[in-house]
């Protein structure tokens, strides 16, 4: 008989009337679904820790790495927007000319809401944008281009390629602007569990649950029976059993879970020993799925505006660690350039917190503005090793260093092709 059970009884025995609890699946699932939102939380509330205003961007210095799967591809710029039915936000984008650009919004789950560049408006590109609340009736000028979202509250993330010219690309970073038409009520930042991504949160997480549901709507299909499980155990760990019994089944169970599913990203393609998710940016009933992806590089966009492929493992399906050496061989029919419209790239990051793996040259990624050295025959070998493998340019190496586990990223931003079908995977990584 399960301690919650026995806590059933003994309540009914002292007669409380007591509701039982979900069976330990469903404490499971409520408890990975429930950590999506407030993994989002655990990052707003550093964000705002760190000095975010409302309605105010905040340029990131480019190369900047002090955070979890930092994209060095970019000159990137962040902010928390607040809206309502009487103000918008105003956004400001610069004429973007041969280079990747994008201002993404998501909502308080991590998914993707709006972006806004050529390809979404090919007739108004740049210039003015108002995000606004689906419905309100705001007048706007007729230069203006209205976004509609069904949220108060989003976070923004601004996006530049480096590409060949750096200075270029900062320069238009900080010509990215927004601010607010009005204003807008303002949202105190909710005060949830905090926590390090090492160290996941147990039972603690379910006394957040009211507060985390209740700040932002879930409005993907299918989530109510979820968000009824996650309210009624936070009212039951109210118990001394049924608590003590809930955190059992999160460490013993729902954990294991997260991190079992998490090389494969739930449902999620492997081949080659690259995992591609099922969907990405945009999640609808797969709530295993955005927690993973929330978990592992949150604030991912949707498929149209880049691809992600993860690498777990080695060739021997053990974890990728610097003790050991790999290789990453393309050949000229399948150069990764020929699935990207603006670039890829290809990061490595510690196993735990997702940082960038430290080494002496301060090279974190390669993509196709590195300088990198191609074959005779105009294939592409990449590899990653602690020391730079015998025979291996310079260029075409990232340092991995011993005794660290890691994981691989590869992006391809504006897909095409197979990879925008999602038929391509990169080749295996072979030993050296």
């Amino acid at each position: 008989m399960s301690l919650i059970l026995v806590a059933v009884f003994a309540a009914a025995a002292h007669g409380q009337a007591v509701a039982p609890l979900p069976t330990d699946k469903k404490v499971s699932d409520s408890y990975i679904y429930l950590l999506s939102r407030l993994l989002v939380l655990n990052q707003q509330q550093a964000d705002f820790d760190s000095g975010f205003k409302w309605n105010q961007l905040v340029h990131r210095k480019v190369g900047d790495v002090a955070w979890p799967n930092p994209n060095l591809d970019v000159a990137y710029s962040e902010a928390w927007v607040a809206i309502d039915d009487k103000s918008c936000a105003l956004v400001s984008v610069p004429k973007v000319k041969d280079r990747y650009y994008t201002v993404q919004f998501l909502n308080g789950w991590g998914e993707t809401v709006a972006n806004i560049n050529e390809r979404v408006y090919p007739q108004h590109p740049d210039g003015e944008f108002a995000v606004c609340l689906k419905g309100a009736d705001i007048q706007l000028p007729k230069t203006t281009q209205r976004v509609d979202v069904s949220t108060t509250s989003l976070r923004v993330l601004s996006r530049v390629e480096l590409g060949a010219n750096r200075d270029e690309a900062v320069a238009l970073q900080k010509r990215f602007n927004i601010h607010a038409s009005g204003h807008p009520v303002v949202p105190e930042v909710p005060a949830t569990v905090r926590f390090d991504i090492e160290k996941l949160p147990g039972v603690e997480a379910f006394e957040s649950a009211t507060l985390a549901l209740d700040s932002a709507a879930d409005t993907n299909p299918g989530m109510e029976k979820l968000q009824a499980s996650t309210r009624a155990i936070a009212r039951a760990i109210k118990e001394p059993g049924a608590r003590q019994h809930v955190d059992q089944v999160i460490h013993q169970q729902a954990i294991p879970s997260i991190y079992k599913a998490s090389p494969t990203l739930g449902d999620g393609t492997v081949k080659n020993g690259w995992a591609v998710p099922s969907t990405i940016g945009v999640y609808g009933s797969n709530w295993l799925l955005r927690t993973l992806v929330n978990l592992g590089g949150i604030w991912a966009n949707t498929y149209e505006e880049v691809i992600y492929y993860k690498g777990f493992v080695d060739p021997d399906g053990k974890p990728l660690n610097g003790d050991r050496a790999y290789a990453l061989r393309f050949e000229k029919d399948q150069l990764p350039s020929l699935y990207a419209t603006h670039f890829w790239s290809v990061i490595a990051v510690d196993a735990v917190h997702r940082r960038v793996l430290p080494n002496p040259l301060k090279r974190y990624l390669l993509n196709n503005f590195s300088k990198l050295t191609y074959g005779e025959d105009g294939s592409l070998t990449l590899y990653f090793g602690a020391t730079k493998p015998k025979g291996a340019p310079d260029g075409n190496w990232i340092p991995t260093p011993k005794g660290t586990g890691y994981s691989l990223t590869f992006r391809f931003y504006r897909p095409k092709g197979a990879v925008a079908d999602r038929t391509y995977f990169p080749p295996g990584l072979k030993a050296q």
